[in-house]
């Protein structure tokens, strides 16, 4: 039996699909407020006691991207954790941590980050991440943790905004030249997953999943709008409005009470010249590659957003 946090959101359902598949026992702890939309039919609980009863492994995706404020990253992202960890440890239960290239912080263009380097985080989210790796090394010293970097595909919410503006006939990009980062379709990073919980030499190790190219923001901006048959007209927006725009988004959203996908700190991001990871590690020593390109991963994302109606083009 596996337990999965974070089930009911993007990647969680869909490793948790995937597993069903292959016949693994799956538990979801979620939380009482949580849709249960994606969430396939798997063993549902609440409590964390009763979550861990009889699981072997555990994979531990739950945690915020998006934020009101900056201590609800680290109540989120690092508490949490350590109230998950706390109750592994010493249990004989196989951890696999979920953290994120922003944990390390961006890179220079053609330099790909290895899982050595010494990380740099630049937001409160990327801080709050490294905190947590911190924090499951320290008390499950044979967890396994993996770095993604943009995870975009099917009930992906992230990568949607940048699509719905190309499918309206326009492209927004920061002034400043271009940029580049590292991607993974979401089928292949719940492979990668599978295969980090499954092997027992990746125990103690940390390993970046990513696709082995880069991708320019040109080039997703190009492959969006061949595949939704627009040619948009790019609008390159001066990094102070960036900011500024970021600041708003920030104001709307504590006026609501919903965190958005922008603000200062996305903006910061976004304006870095890379976010380049280097997956080396996890080829040699769990066999793993990511193999979907990005015109295969971007169609079939836009396929499943146009059927669900999420996008029109």
């Amino acid at each position: 039996m596996i337990l999965v946090t974070g089930a009911t959101g993007f990647i969680g359902s869909h490793l948790a699909e995937t597993l069903l598949v292959q016949g693994e026992g799956v538990r979801a702890l979620v939380r009482p407020s949580s849709s249960r939309r994606y969430l396939p039919p798997v063993d549902a609980v609440t409590g964390l006691d009763e979550a861990l009863a009889g699981v072997t492994a555990v994979i531990h995706l739950a945690g915020a991207t998006k934020a009101l404020r900056p201590a609800d990253y680290y109540e989120a992202n690092v508490k949490a954790t350590e109230r998950l960890a706390r109750a592994v440890a010493g249990r004989g239960i196989r951890l696999l941590h979920v953290s994120s290239l922003a944990a390390v912080g961006p890179t220079a263009p053609g330099k790909a980050l290895t899982e050595d380097a010494v990380p740099h985080p630049l937001t409160h989210y990327g801080k709050s991440k490294l905190e947590a790796e911190n924090i499951v090394r320290a008390l499950v010293p044979d967890a396994v943790i993996v770095r993604p970097p943009v995870v975009y595909g099917p009930r992906d919410t992230g990568v949607l905004q940048v699509l719905k503006p190309i499918a309206k006939g326009w492209a927004l990009e920061i002034a400043g030249g271009e940029r580049w980062f590292s991607m993974i379709y979401v089928r292949d990073l719940v492979e990668g997953l599978i295969a980090a919980v499954r092997s027992g030499a990746a125990a103690g190790d940390t390993y970046f999943l990513s696709h082995p190219d880069p991708v320019s923001w040109g080039e997703l901006v190009s492959a969006a709008a061949r595949l939704m048959g627009r040619r948009p007209h790019t609008v390159r927006i001066p990094a102070l409005a960036a900011q500024a725009v970021g600041l708003c988004a920030e104001i709307w959203a504590r006026g609501t009470g919903r965190p958005g996908i922008l603000s200062r700190e996305k903006i910061a991001e976004a304006r870095c010249a890379a976010w380049i990871c280097d997956p080396s590690r996890a080829a040699r020593e769990l066999g793993f590659r990511a193999r979907t390109p990005l015109q295969k991963g971007l169609s079939e994302t836009l396929a499943w957003y146009k059927e669900s109606g999420w996008l029109q083009f």
